[in-house]
Parts: structure tokens; C-alpha cells; sequence
């Protein structure tokens, strides 16, 4: 269903009442029920689940849902619900869950079902199978937008962002990036690093961060069939590589300025102070700031990494 720019909606924007800043600690209740009209057009709804495809379609989408969530929570229902409705049980669960986590648990793992059960002719006897699916996931990014939620779907997995302009921009890109097949080992470690940052594990994402940096690093490396040590190789060696092979023209080097200091200082030396080694008897905590910094930091990286490698 189409996202309706209503007369409520221009009237807030108009006066001013739109919240500027994200929040990641509530999901509001009208937002999850607009989430339950999206599940209802691409999942199927009451009327789907009663006609000749919900043995096969919207029933067993729903029954697989339920059944990883109480898999995962160690339950055998979600809510107090009558055993045998998934589909009930399902949106009294995102209805009234208090834990923001398991709330985003039920919506991401829901939205993988669409995207990757829902897309076929099959599932429900639409032409339009395809585009149903992608038209629920763009709606459920709108509407955690229009909500000021600071949460996307972005590459089968709900994200934190922090920023709508430096997702949009470098974020986004990263991951369309790491998407390639032969970057397949750092777009899971970029997307953990950011699951470890949604959760508040704050030197876990720094470390993940770096382990996709080195990851890129490593394919580039591999694409042209430069000799690195792949026991040893930090980013450091890696990225002095690259800059020895000319993947940078030197005279795009003093042009750039400061590119090869923060790619060799910036990411690297922020995790190994706050996140990589030894704390000693205080414990070091990597404040929000500094690991949104970081990761942002990487993304850039990732992105101008494989935009040199293209180009040449």
C-alpha cells in the first residue's frame, strides 16, 4: 500500500511539529499497527489465511515467524493468544511487547520472510508478487521515518542510523558495495558490527567495523592478485598496499590530503585504543559518539575502496 502524504501530516511539517532528532528506545503504538497493515498486504491478512492458498501461503509465513520467535525466546507462545492463530499471535506480540529489542526482533525477522517468501507467483496468486514485497519493505523504512524511529531495513537486517544524510550517503552505499559476492565475509561483519551498536555493544561493533575494513582490504588485494600475509596482515599493511600498487595515483594522494592518514590512523587506531586490547583493571568504555564516528568512518572507507578498485 502507497504511503499518503495526508492533510495532517503537511499541516505538522507546516507548523514545525515534526520531531528533528531520531529516537531507538520506543516504537510508538500507531507505528506498529501501521507495520501490522504492512504484514497484511504482503504477508496476507484474515481473508488470505481463509481462502485456498493459506495451507501453503500466509499460514505457514506465519507459523514459521512464531515459531523462531518462541524457538528463540524459549517459549511455547509469545502472548496468551488461541493456540493455532500465528497470525494473532504474531500482532498482539509487536501490539505489546515492551522490549524494543523483541520488538525489532518480530519486525526484521517478519520483513526477511517477505523478502524472501512473498516474491514468487505462488505465494499468493499475484502477478505482482514481486513488487508487493518491495513496495512493504520501502513502506516499513517511510514509516520509521515519518515516526522518527532511528531504525532501517537495510540488507535483509534492521540498522540503527544516526544520521539520515550520512546513511543516505555513505551507509547506503557501503552496503550496496558489500552486497558484491566477493565481499560476501565483510558485508556480514559490517552488518554485525552494526547489530553490536544497535544492542549498545559498543567495542564489539568498533571490532567488527575493523574486521570488514580488513575483509575489503583483503578481497581487493586478492581481485589483483597482490601478495599480502594472510596469517598477519593488519589494516595497516593492507592499506599501505594498496597505496603502494597505485590503487591511489599519487597525485591524487596530496590532492586528498589527509585520505591515507585517516584510513591508516582512524579506524585502526580508534579500536585498538578503545575496543582491541587489554583494558587493565579500569574498564574502557568506547562512548556512543566515538563508535558512530567509527563506523561511519569505515563505511567512507569501504565505499572509496571499491569505487578506486572499479575505476582502474
Amino acid at each position: 500500500m502507497a504511503v499518503i502524504d495526508i492533510f495532517s501530516k503537511r499541516q505538522k511539517r507546516l507548523h514545525g511539529q515534526e520531531p528533528d532528532v531520531y529516537k531507538y528506545n520506543e516504537i510508538p503504538p500507531n507505528l506498529r499497527v501501521q507495520i501490522i497493515h504492512i504484514w497484511d498486504a504482503a504477508l496476507g491478512g484474515e481473508r488470505e489465511l481463509g481462502n485456498r492458498y493459506g495451507s501453503s501461503g500466509p499460514a505457514q509465513a506465519y507459523e514459521t515467524l512464531v515459531g523462531i520467535l518462541r524457538q528463540e525466546y524459549g517459549v511455547f507462545q509469545l502472548v496468551d493468544t488461541a493456540r493455532g492463530d500465528c497470525r494473532l499471535e504474531l500482532c498482539n506480540f509487536l501490539l505489546n511487547v515492551e522490549d524494543i529489542e523483541q520488538a525489532l526482533d518480530a519486525v526484521e525477522i517478519s520483513f526477511r520472510v517477505i523478502d524472501k517468501m512473498t516474491r514468487t507467483f505462488q505465494y499468493l496468486g499475484r502477478p505482482n508478487a514481486d513488487q508487493i514485497a518491495t513496495n512493504a519493505i520501502n513502506e516499513l523504512n517511510v514509516r520509521f521515518r515519518e515516526h522518527s524511529v532511528g531504525y532501517a531495513w537495510e540488507s535483509g537486517e534492521i540498522v540503527r542510523i544516526d544520521s539520515q544524510f550520512i546513511h543516505a550517503e555513505v551507509v547506503k552505499p557501503a552496503l550496496h558495495l558489500l552486497a558484491r559476492k566477493e565481499f560476501a565475509g565483510a558485508q556480514q561483519e559490517f552488518l554485525e558490527a552494526h547489530d553490536h551498536y544497535r544492542k549498545g555493544l559498543h567495542k564489539e561493533a568498533m571490532a567488527g567495523a575493523l574486521k570488514s575494513l580488513e575483509s575489503v582490504l583483503k578481497s581487493v588485494c586478492e581481485t589483483r592478485g597482490w601478495t599480502y600475509d594472510k596469517n598477519r596482515a593488519t589494516a595497516k599493511d593492507l592499506i599501505a598496499i594498496c597505496f603502494e600498487k597505485g590503487l591511489v595515483p599519487a597525485f591524487w594522494e596530496s590532492a586528498l590530503g589527509n585520505l591515507r592518514a585517516l584510513l591508516e590512523s582512524g579506524v585502526p587506531t580508534a579500536r585498538n585504543r578503545l575496543g582491541g586490547h587489554g583494558q587493565g583493571s579500569v574498564p574502557v568504555e568506547a562512548p556512543r559518539h566515538v563508535v558512530t564516528f567509527v563506523l561511519h568512518m569505515t563505511a567512507a572507507a569501504i565505499v572509496f575502496l571499491g569505487q578506486a578498485n572499479d575505476a582502474q
